[in-house]
């Protein structure tokens, strides 16, 4: 790198991420009025920004675009107007674009100190998908006692949502599609978790709720997979769509819709974070950090790569495993 110059990823076209991703060679930005500089240590691959660099999620960037959302950084230049924060400063972001560089310039409304017990590898996955978890959580308004159920349970969010529903008293069951994602699930301390694979399925949730109505469902998958989430409804019951991980297309039985005024309802976490009060998102990241301080939920790493080997770190190889997110590293503290 020349002097005044940074590694930034970016991608000329739309396509597979192993393919269009570089590493090019960027000017170090400088912080604007409220904004400030951060120096990149850990950014986190989430399926959101893999769909960005493929041209298939709901924001869709100019190119050629740059690329990643959620970091943890350093903060190294403060912009006018910025008195909150101080240099050097440990600090995470996940609302602004762009931040797989080096150095990236972010809004300061956005970041959230992080305490000096919580690990890097920790912070820098604390806010997109367990902040989508809670933030889903609470969307919901379930209250202590009662029963919802959610497909793709072996995701990240539905890891999160399963760990945080049981700190606050909701029932979860836990719906995947193999045993041994059934496991895995068992090994971080989740319960009521059936897998769909097994015949009695359906008997197996019925003795686990006992008859108690389940009245929200979660659908992170799509295609027959959302269908078997509404079978599982009581009466009345909101369906909530969060993702499409199976299928773009949602099957879901109309005589549900109808004979059991089931309720349809879409989760966007990104809309639903920028709609958020300030004082009731302060609250729920409080209650995020005491849960990752107590174990109550779980942050895995299935893999730390340099940022050189991007291509590497975003190909089905290093994505298809579901133990952890994987991390790219530019910098150390």
């Amino acid at each position: 790198m020349t002097e005044g110059t940074m590694r930034a990823i970016v991608h000329e076209t739309f396509g597979e991420p192993e393919e269009v991703l570089q590493v090019g060679e960027r000017p170090i930005p400088e912080p604007g009025p409220g904004q400030v500089r951060l120096r990149i240590v850990l950014a986190t691959i989430h399926n959101h920004d893999l769909w960005t660099i493929r041209g298939t999620y709901g924001f869709k960037p100019e190119l050629p675009a740059p690329a990643g959302t959620e970091v943890v950084g350093r903060i190294d230049a403060l912009g006018e107007g910025v008195d909150s924060f101080a240099i050097g400063q440990r600090v995470v972001s996940g609302s602004s674009f762009g931040t797989w560089a080096d150095y990236a310039v972010v809004d300061a409304a956005g970041l959230i100190p992080v305490p000096d017990a919580l690990p890097d590898e920790s912070a820098a996955q604390l806010v997109s998908m367990p902040f989508s978890a809670i933030a889903l959580l609470d969307f919901l308004r379930v209250e202590p006692g009662q029963w919802i159920v959610q497909n793709a349970a072996n995701g990240a969010v539905g890891r999160l949502l399963a760990q945080l529903a049981a700190s606050r008293g909701v029932h979860v069951v836990s719906l995947v599609r193999r045993a041994g994602a059934r496991d895995d699930l068992v090994a971080h301390g989740i319960s009521n978790v059936v897998s769909t694979a097994d015949a009695d399925w359906r008997d197996q949730v019925s003795a686990l709720t006992d008859g108690a109505p389940i009245v929200v469902g979660v659908d992170s998958a799509g295609g027959s997979a959302t269908n078997e989430v509404v079978s599982l409804l009581a009466e009345e019951a909101t369906l909530v769509v969060f993702g499409a991980m199976a299928s773009p297309v949602m099957e879901i039985s109309s005589g549900a819709v109808i004979f059991r005024s089931i309720r349809v309802v879409g989760f966007w976490g990104s809309k639903v974070s920028q709609e958020m009060d300030a004082s009731k998102k302060s609250a729920l990241f409080g209650e995020l950090l005491g849960a990752v301080a107590s174990g109550a939920i779980t942050l895995p790493v299935a893999g730390v790569y340099d940022a050189d080997e991007v291509r590497t770190a975003v190909s089905p190889d290093a994505q298809g495993t579901r133990d952890g997110k994987v991390l790219l590293r530019f910098a150390d503290q």
